[in-house]
């Protein structure tokens, strides 16, 4: 799995999202302090989904596009220290092994 974080999001940053996300991510992404992105197999990221919404006040947006590797993306979206927290607690759980 890639990770990368995003700190205070540029609006053209936003708006690649926005037109990858959909018209639901639109609301999501306005107010956000910080953007993870998180790139992995369909099952990795429905499982970091969970996660992260189970470890931190975020919303997750799956990012819609194509990758010739079947590879699947997500956004965490919130502020800063969440979406930090959320990713911290993705690679633990990973690492582990272990559901929620």
């Amino acid at each position: 799995m890639d990770f990368k974080l995003i700190k205070s999001p540029t609006e053209g940053t936003k708006r690649a999202l926005i037109k990858r996300m959909g018209i639901e991510g639109k609301e999501a992404i306005e107010n956000v302090d910080a953007i993870g992105l998180m790139q992995g197999k369909l099952i990795e990221m429905i499982y970091a989904i969970d996660v992260a919404e189970k470890a931190a006040g975020v919303i997750v947006e799956d990012i819609k596009g194509t990758c010739p590797q079947h590879m699947t993306s997500i956004a965490i979206l919130g502020d800063t220290a969440s979406v930090e927290s959320a990713i911290e607690e993705i690679k633990i759980k990973m690492k582990e092994g272990k559901g929620l």
